[in-house]
């Protein structure tokens, strides 16, 4: 007989509770009451009752029915919860939906990571200043602080590309903002948006510069004469 009962309420099942739910609707304007609430109502939807009463919930739960009744209309009032109407073979019957908690939690979370990404850009924008400053050894002039913003705005290059065409400049003894300038240009021009691409193109130009120096070197040494003194 307790066998039986046991293998009953087994087979009453359970319900899962989304992760992000559960760490987040403090965030998203709910307490523990009106939190617990919503659990009982999606309870009762995953148990087939899709419309249960403020009495069903209330001995569900350490509060009254009336308290129940608060609780519903404040759900819905705010958008965690809505009524919605079905008509069926000439039967009309209403039934809660949880669709409005869950676009809540959706577009709390996508609103904070927009946000987080935001803050991570605005940070690396920020260091971008200092490394500048790191690499010329001196304070950025108004002019020059106005240029890496327009690079950055105006041209929407990425701030590790930005860094990349600075680590050029410093590589090719040609530290100045103009030549950056035109490192950033002629890469926007060819597509490159990468670091590694920006990388490899690093390394074609050095080894182009190279061969084309020692090219010219070749062609302006000139022979220099032997002159046999003894013969003299």
């Amino acid at each position: 007989m307790e066998n039986e009962k046991l293998i009953d309420w087994l087979s009453e099942g359970s319900i899962a509770i989304p992760m992000l739910l559960l760490n987040y609707y403090k965030k998203l304007g709910l307490d523990e009451e009106q939190f617990m609430l919503l659990l009982h109502v999606y309870s009762s939807l995953e148990s087939g009752n899709s419309f249960p009463t403020p009495k069903e919930l209330s001995e569900k739960m350490t509060t009254t029915e009336m308290r129940c009744m608060e609780l519903l209309k404040f759900l819905i009032q705010r958008g965690f919860l809505q009524i919605e109407e079905n008509h069926e073979n000439e039967i009309f019957a209403e039934s809660y939906s949880l669709r409005p908690l869950w676009e809540k939690l959706v577009f709390f979370l996508l609103e904070s990571n927009s946000k987080q990404k935001r803050l991570e850009k605005e940070q690396e924008e920020l260091n971008l200043f200092t490394i500048f400053e790191q690499e010329f050894g001196r304070p950025l002039s108004p002019i020059e602080c106005e240029n890496i913003t327009m690079w950055l705005d105006h041209d929407e290059h990425d701030p590790l590309i930005i860094k990349a065409a600075l680590r050029e400049a410093v590589l090719s003894g040609k530290l100045n903002f103009r030549y950056i300038d035109r490192i950033l240009l002629e890469w926007k021009k060819k597509g490159i948006k990468t670091i590694e691409q920006a990388r490899e193109q690093g390394i074609k130009f050095r080894n182009h510069q190279r061969s084309k120096q020692q090219t010219q070197a070749q062609q302006t040494t000139t022979a220099v004469p032997f002159y046999n003194w003894l013969d003299s």
